[in-house]
């Protein structure tokens, strides 16, 4: 028997000084939501989020966003090693468990690109019935963690963060995520797999 879509709301989080005090345009937002909308068949609400570089307003957001209902909270921006970069900490400060395999496979994607990955600390969590994870701060290289790489054919090199994602979600009882595979193919043991919704015509 096919199974609904569950709706699904999203905290997407920019942290930036300098974005969150009109000194330029944000680019995180968009890059998060617009990835999201294009990977995701559920319908999704998404609670947006732009804020300055400061580690007790970003627990406090994290927090916030986790008892409003999100599922899943993603923040780009503030994990490098600079002075002003404590999104990692924040997260940390927030978490009942850490989940340490998506900030070494984001590494992982990134050192194909640039030998200075390994100054990226992103970290992931999960707190009560939330995955939070920390994404890059340049829109490319949102997309390219979440989706991974791929070859001329369209098969995996590297795989993305996101394939884990859904699955995650459903161990720690949050709503059944669905992918469009042409994006990014969410992976679950085939006893946690849903049968896909088949649209009837009258």
């Amino acid at each position: 028997m096919s199974h609904a879509l569950d709706p699904v709301t999203i905290g997407i989080v920019s942290i930036s000084d300098r974005a969150s005090s009109g000194g330029y345009e944000d680019q995180g937002l968009p890059a998060l939501q617009g990835w999201l909308t294009k990977a995701l068949e559920n319908t999704i609400t998404f609670e947006s989020r732009l804020i300055p570089d400061e580690k007790e307003l970003i627990s406090q957001t994290l927090i916030e966003l986790v008892n409003s209902g999100c599922s899943l909270v993603l923040t780009t921006g503030g994990t490098g090693p600079a002075v002003r970069d404590v999104t990692p900490e924040a997260t940390l400060a927030v978490a009942d468990k850490e989940m340490p395999g998506f900030g070494e496979q984001m590494r992982q994607i990134s050192l194909t690109f640039v030998p200075t990955a390994i100054l990226s600390r992103q970290v992931a969590v999960i707190r009560g019935n939330t995955l939070i994870i920390n994404l890059p701060g340049q829109p490319k290289a949102i997309a390219e963690t979440l989706e991974g790489l791929k070859d001329g054919d369209g098969k995996p090199l590297v795989h993305g963060i996101f394939a884990a994602v859904p699955y995650c979600i459903d161990l720690i009882g949050g709503p059944y995520f669905e992918t469009h595979d042409a994006v990014c193919k969410a992976f679950r043991p085939k006893n946690a797999i849903r049968p896909r919704r088949t649209e009837t015509t009258v």
